[in-house]
């Protein structure tokens, strides 16, 4: 199934965040449909634990089936790509009413999540693993 990204229908757009994943995300008036990546969401996320983190956008302001959702994202791992497009979905529907901002914003789905990796410092193995002590 081909998704035409240069389709003249009317849509809103959000970005979404989280980790090092970045989601562009489009919401058509539609039947719910979910495509990921020119993927449907079932073929991209194999967890249902990811599938609903997606959609907590939607149930949070009765919407579920609404909309279609095209998405591109890239980086990070699936975890953080699914955040990323719960971000950006939720970005796009405060655009479209102003009513469902408040709604999103209580359940914490506007705030971009801060958590990243810590930058590896020099003299450690890591970000604060220090090399294995030798008495000898």
């Amino acid at each position: 199934m081909a998704v035409d990204y240069t389709s003249a229908k009317p849509y809103f757009y959000g970005t979404g965040r989280r980790k090092k994943s970045v989601a562009r995300v489009r919401i058509y008036p539609g039947g719910g449909n979910i495509t990921i990546n020119g993927r449907d969401i079932d073929d991209y996320f194999g967890l249902e634990t990811l599938k609903l983190i997606v959609n907590q956008p939607f149930g949070v302001t009765g919407t579920a089936g609404k909309f279609d959702v095209v998405a591109r994202v890239n980086g990070g791992g699936i975890s953080g790509q699914a955040g990323a497009i719960r971000h950006g979905i939720a970005r796009a529907l405060a655009l479209v009413d102003e009513s469902y901002k408040p709604l999103l914003k209580s359940a914490g789905f506007l705030t971009r999540d801060p958590r990243m990796k810590e930058r590896k410092k020099y003299g450690l193995k890591a970000a604060r693993r220090a090399p294995q002590f030798s008495k000898r």
